[in-house]
Order: structure tokens, then C-alpha cells, then sequence
């Protein structure tokens, strides 16, 4: 199987990608202004998102042995369709607990789409382009988080509710009839120990990985580095339509910024990657301008303005942080452990969403989202340092 930037499986996953990640983006700024709309509260919109990570976090552990056994495509089936199918339901009620169920339905799924794509990142391109493939890979996530953020509240305002969660309902479950054809590497049974395929999907021409290659231990930084500036974007994406009411501009703007600088940023450290054979160099750069962006998006309450060039800023330095993590694990790991690896960046996204949505909530509510958002910048100002690259990956 070809292992290029244009071969045909590489790119049906990124078109698959494109059509999953568009129903949930949809979704993140939507349940939350649906259930606060119901009475829930700050808390109760926030903890929305808090459970769908939750649960996502949970599945993404055991996903990395649902790959050794049964393949990348069924799990990747089976996430989009959990992802798709239960979210019509959500019309149904406002209340908290039924919204709740839906949610955890829906992170089953989550955890175990992301895991399995990314995974197939490092599997369907060689390593000399990893930079460059988690950058489109990043695209593929990023695009329909840039229509679809800030989309989803405009389109309540002319469709309804019912409107958004019939298409984000379909959009996974078209994701799922395109994994069909995706033709990935065939999971690892014969291997003792081993996490992936010894086939010619894994390794070009066919020659196996020594099956006595060790696991190699994760480094930290770049989790960290994940955790961070994802608990400030999940903050950011939650409550932008809750920290500034009636700026009908400045709300899906800031959406859209946000997904447009992490485009931006995911590019850019993607290059940067390849060219240098250097990940991880930019985790300080990035986690400290989310810090920055941060800092603006907490005056928002004096200016919409500071919302939109905040969420820019947190946009930017979170697409930096992740595709600069995601290459510094895959090189950390090596070719037998890309699902762990995969696994590893997944959960520090999706945790540091829900932490952010839910976490922030549990701040903003008694004490405000100035205290909610000055504490994560403070988090990210702390981190920064900690996370500076020490050594070559690998």
C-alpha cells in the first residue's frame, strides 16, 4: 500500500475525519445553549461537554486493544455511527439527565473514532511526513470546526435546534459509509506485546518491526502541553456565547478565529516538524500564547473585540501545541505503539475539553468567567516552561 501524502487511503480518512468531527463541532457551542435555555445554568451547560469528554476519555483508554483486535475500520465504523445516530434524540427534551445520556452515547463513540484516525495517520504515511500528515489530518479536524463553531449558533437562529441536531446526526454517519473504503492495516495478533500490524501497511515493502522492539515510555511534555491549551480552548468554545450575550458578531466570530488559528498554527508546526526533524520545540511558543489569548478573552465583559482576538490567539497556540505533541509522541513511540500514542494525545484533548467546559463552568458560576479564564491563562503561564523541549524526540 502506498504510504504518501496522496495516496488514496490517507486521503478517504481525512475526508471520513471531515464528516465526523463536522457533527461534533456543530454540537460543542449547541447542547450547551440548548440545556442553559432549559434552566440548567452555567454549570449544567458546561458539564454538557463535561461528560461527552469524560466518557471520550474513558473509551480512548481502551481503544488502543479494540485496534489490536478487531482493526482500525470497524472501529472506526462502529465510533461514527455512535457518534451520529443517538444525536437527533436531543430534540426530544432539554432537560439535563436526558441530554446527559445522549452525551455519554455519543462520547462512546468520540473515543473511539479519534483514537482509531489518528492512529491511521502515523500508520498510512511514512514517518519523514508526519509533520506534514498531522497537519492535514489537523485540516481534516480543523475545516468543519471553522464552518460548523460558529455555524451551529447561527443556524439555531434560523432552522431551531431540530435543525442542528439532524445534521449533525448525519454528517458521522456519512463519515462512517466512507471508512468502508478505507483500506488500513490489518490488526496485530501474531505480534507478543506488539500494538500494530507488522504488515506492508506498517512498514513499506512489507518487512515487519523487530516484534522484540521494547514500548518506549511517553514523554510528558507534550501531554501536558495537550492538557493545557485544550482545557482553555474548551473553556473558550463553551462559554463564548454565554460571556458575551449580545454581541451577535463578536460570538460566532470568536468560533471561528478559534478553529482558523489552530489551522493556522497546525500548518505552520507541521512544517516546521519535517523540515527540522525537531517535534516538540514549539510546545513553549504554543502554550504560551494561548496564555496570552487567555488574557484577552477574559476582558471581554469591557470590549467583544478582546473576545475575538483572545480566541485567535488560544486558536493559534493550541495548533501549534498539537501538531508539534502529536509528531514528538508518534517519534517517542515508534511504529509498534501508534496507537498508544494516538491514545495518549487523544485524551489530553478531549480531557482538557471537558475539564474547561465543566471545570471553568464550576469557577464561572459562583465567581465569574473573569476568574474562570484568568485561572487557565495562569495555568498556561505555568506550564509553558515546563513543557520546553530538552532533548531530540526519540
Amino acid at each position: 500500500m502506498p504510504r504518501s501524502l496522496s495516496s488514496p487511503p490517507f486521503l478517504l480518512l481525512l475526508a471520513a475525519t471531515s464528516l465526523g468531527f463536522g457533527g461534533y463541532a456543530l454540537l460543542l457551542p449547541v447542547v450547551p445553549l440548548w440545556v442553559a435555555r432549559g434552566g440548567a445554568g452555567e454549570f449544567g451547560a458546561g458539564l454538557t461537554t463535561g461528560v461527552l469528554m469524560a466518557v471520550t476519555v474513558g473509551t480512548q483508554l481502551l481503544v488502543p486493544a479494540m485496534l489490536r483486535r478487531v482493526g482500525h475500520r470497524p472501529v472506526l465504523v462502529i465510533g461514527s455511527l455512535l457518534l451520529g445516530l443517538p444525536t437527533p434524540l436531543l430534540v426530544l427534551t432539554a432537560d439535563l439527565a436526558p441530554v446527559l445520556a445522549v452525551s455519554a452515547v455519543r462520547g462512546v463513540g468520540f473515543g473511539m473514532a479519534t483514537v482509531a484516525g489518528s492512529a491511521l495517520v502515523a500508520e498510512l504515511v511514512e514517518p519523514s511526513a508526519h509533520g506534514r500528515a498531522s497537519a492535514r489530518y489537523g485540516y481534516a479536524v480543523g475545516i468543519p470546526q471553522l464552518a460548523f463553531l460558529p455555524a451551529g449558533v447561527a443556524i439555531v437562529d434560523v432552522l431551531g435546534f431540530a435543525g442542528v441536531f439532524l445534521v449533525a446526526g448525519i454528517t458521522p454517519v456519512l463519515g462512517a459509509l466512507v471508512v468502508a473504503f478505507v483500506r488500513g492495516p490489518r490488526p496485530a495478533g501474531a505480534l507478543g506485546g506488539a500494538h500494530r500490524s507488522s504488515g506492508a501497511g506498517t512498514h513499506g515493502g512489507g518487512v515487519p518491526p523487530h516484534p522484540r522492539e521494547h514500548r518506549r515510555r511517553l514523554p510528558a511534555a507534550p501531554v501536558l502541553a495537550m492538557l493545557a491549551c485544550s482545557t482553555a480552548q474548551g473553556g473558550v468554545i463553551t462559554f463564548a456565547p454565554l460571556v458575551a450575550p449580545g454581541a451577535r458578531f463578536a460570538v460566532p466570530a470568536a468560533l471561528f478565529v478559534t478553529a482558523l488559528g489552530a489551522l493556522l498554527g497546525r500548518g505552520v508546526a507541521g512544517a516546521r516538524a519535517d523540515r527540522s526533524g525537531r517535534p516538540g520545540a514549539l510546545l513553549p511558543v504554543g502554550t504560551l500564547l494561548a496564555a496570552v489569548g487567555m488574557l484577552g478573552v477574559l476582558c471581554a465583559p469591557l470590549a467583544p473585540a478582546f473576545l475575538v482576538a483572545g480566541a485567535a490567539a488560544v486558536g493559534a497556540g493550541f495548533g501549534l501545541v498539537q501538531n508539534d505533541a502529536m509528531v514528538a509522541l508518534f517519534a517517542a513511540a515508534g511504529p509498534l505503539h501508534y496507537g498508544a500514542a494516538s491514545a495518549a494525545w487523544n485524551i489530553a484533548y478531549d480531557a482538557g475539553t471537558g475539564l474547561g467546559a465543566a471545570g471553568l463552568g464550576a469557577i464561572a458560576e459562583p465567581f465569574g468567567f473573569v476568574a474562570a479564564f484568568g485561572t487557565t491563562a495562569a495555568l498556561l503561564l505555568v506550564v509553558s516552561p515546563v513543557v520546553r523541549r530538552r532533548r531530540p524526540a526519540g
